[in-house]
């Protein structure tokens, strides 16, 4: 079948999702009536793909389902640009096999479980001294001064950035994912020109680093990574530092931000953490699950192919909706769309489970680091700021494809 869906979700809508948050209601009934289903949007209808299995089998099957063909994730700016489309191809997020394959293996040692927990003591140290600089005043905006710090703090470091550049960069960063927020008012050339400006600061890095190299760094991987007997060239490498900076900063700055505003929310849970520090680690999977830091990832179709009941044509767009899948009953049982931070007790195989890294061979390099970043917050966050409420409305980014939060305020009792 190829017809229109009747339940149209309007799951493309920035507005709605910064008014509404990820949209649970309307996964929910799409998983039940119609998983894999032809959707509208204003930049042309797409395939919605609710559930696991279907995201599976795309995932998996690059050769039948492209990153390439129209990009695995929405244009800044939208699709107006062809030279900006071009140049996003080249994105490692963007490649299908072989390239994606070879270009993967630049990195892949930089991100193992050993090189991360080898960044744990230093990780610790910058948390606490995160939460000192809030802990006395009883109040703080929340994403600024607490949830983008460890993430760029740690960024920065495995690119030798020196740390008076890191505002700067953080900056440009906001600017390129911020594309869709009128609030921000960002144009396409905005966008271009931070993008141009990242590539000038992965230059600089680049020469401090030949002229004073050092071993086990991100930076020191790409480098010297080896592509078919080729070191990469300025391009290839300007681009690898871009998506692995401007994922590996945003993404754990949302999941922190919403797992603070989610215990918040569940005080009772929040007071086990108290209780028990030795559940943070369980939490943290929860958070992962409960509320991803993406919306969705798109392919294309390279094939006619039928997923599910549907007759998906070549050339077609099919959008994987990641938040669909964590909260799926026939996985996670009736509770599914409970938030439980001791789930993980339960669901021994939790990060298993849920699709927040992805899965297939773009499956998240980052994911270690990640969980690492949101343990040693969690660590420092739970015992010292006691009592935490929010402040006011969240203020939330204009965006289909982030569900960032822009600003939170939040009050504590002071130290």
């Amino acid at each position: 079948m190829t017809e229109k869906c009747p339940f149209q979700a309007d799951l493309m809508n920035p507005v709605k999702m910064a008014e509404q948050g990820l949209a649970f209601d309307a996964f929910r009934k799409l998983r039940a009536e119609c998983p894999v289903s032809l959707q509208d949007s204003d930049r042309g209808p797409f395939w919605a793909v609710t559930k696991r299995e279907h995201i599976d089998f795309i995932s998996k099957n690059p050769a039948l389902f492209s990153s390439s063909d129209n990009l695995a994730h929405p244009t800044p700016g939208g699709d107006e640009d062809p030279e900006a489309r071009e140049i996003m191809k080249q994105l490692i997020i963007n490649m299908d096999p072989p390239d994606h394959i070879k270009f993967r293996r630049v990195v892949k040692n930089a991100f193992t479980g050993r090189a991360v927990d080898e960044l744990e003591p230093m990780m610790r140290d910058f948390a606490k001294d995160i939460i000192d600089q809030i802990a006395k005043k009883g109040e703080c905006e929340f994403v600024s001064e607490v949830a983008a710090e460890m993430p760029l703090f740690v960024i920065c470091a495995l690119m030798e950035m020196p740390s008076e550049d890191r505002q700067k960069f953080s900056d440009l960063v906001d600017i390129m994912i911020g594309m869709d927020d009128p609030e921000l008012d960002v144009s396409p050339e905005d966008g271009q020109l931070a993008a141009a400006q990242l590539f000038e600061i992965a230059m600089g890095l680049a020469a401090n680093h030949r002229a004073n190299p050092k071993e086990g760094t991100v930076l020191h991987a790409l480098l010297n990574g080896v592509v078919e007997g080729d070191n990469l060239n300025e391009f290839e490498f300007c681009s690898f530092f871009l998506i692995l900076i401007a994922g590996g900063v945003e993404t754990t700055r949302t999941a922190t931000t919403h797992g603070m505003r989610l215990l918040m929310e569940h005080p009772e849970q929040l007071q086990m953490l108290v209780d028990n520090p030795a559940l943070i680690p369980d939490a943290v999977e929860e958070i992962l699950r409960f509320y991803p830091s993406f919306n969705y990832m798109q392919r294309t179709a390279r094939e006619d192919i039928k997923l599910g009941d549907m007759d998906i044509k070549k050339g077609d767009i099919v959008r994987m909706f990641y938040p669909s899948v964590n909260h799926d009953d026939e996985i996670f049982g009736e509770d599914a769309e409970k938030f439980d931070i001791t789930r993980n007790q339960r669901t021994p195989n939790l990060r298993n489970e849920h699709r927040t890294f992805g899965i297939g061979q773009h499956f998240c390099l980052g994911s270690h680091l990640a969980r690492k970043e949101l343990n040693v917050m969690f660590s420092e966050i739970i015992p010292r700021l006691r009592n935490p409420k929010l402040v006011g409305q969240t203020k939330n980014l204009v965006s289909s494809f982030i569900p960032g939060i822009k600003e939170m305020h939040i009050s504590f009792d002071p130290e």
